[in-house]
């Protein structure tokens, strides 16, 4: 069987085989399901943000021009309802919404965090979890989605420069925290 592009899925919901959005489900859904357990912090709050992100996107396809590809398109809407969960569920902002420059992490949630990790990569992945939801996202975008810096420029509605600014701040938060472990020689 040919695999069908985003572009043919949605032409074929929006002719009205509205069944054939479940295809793009399977198709962005752990992924999804990632980036807002990064941004929400629990498994529960993710499952109910990753269901409103596809019913938002199933109500806007119409809206959707080709200007970008879908998952572009789709991660943006992923990425806003994460943040507007965040703010809805009364969690200290401030907390969230770090700036890149307030990267400060107590000692003790470092050293607890270290000892529960079953092995160095298992740790980092910690580490990119502690970040502010921001910066782990675009980690995790980059890194582990393998999406393209313009691309998430797209996702995070800021400017190109301003993609390869936070992810380099974002790396040397990540890399600070490595050192103050020890663990870049573990890693090489």
């Amino acid at each position: 069987m040919k695999k069908l592009t985003d572009e043919q899925i949605i032409e074929s919901i929006k002719k009205g085989n509205q069944s054939d959005f479940a295809l793009l489900v399977d198709r962005y859904k752990d992924k999804a399901f990632s980036l807002l357990r990064k941004i929400l912090k629990n498994d529960m709050d993710a499952e109910e943000a990753l269901q409103d992100s596809f019913m938002k996107a199933y109500k806007s396809l119409d809206t959707f021009r080709y200007e970008s590809k879908f998952s572009t398109w789709f991660y943006r809407i992923t990425y806003n309802t994460g943040l507007s969960a965040i703010a809805s569920s009364k969690r200290q902002i401030e907390k969230e919404m770090t700036s890149v420059e307030d990267h400060y992490y107590l000692e003790y949630e470092d050293d607890r965090t270290y000892a529960e990790s079953e092995n160095v990569k298992q740790y980092v992945i910690k580490l990119v979890d502690k970040l502010p939801p921001r910066n782990a996202l675009v980690i995790i975008l980059f890194y582990i989605d393998d999406m393209s810096l313009k691309d998430i420029s797209e996702v995070l509605e800021i400017s190109l420069v301003n993609t390869k600014v936070l992810l380099h701040r974002s790396r040397n938060i990540l890399r600070e925290m490595i050192l103050k472990h020890n663990l870049q020689e573990v890693l090489r």
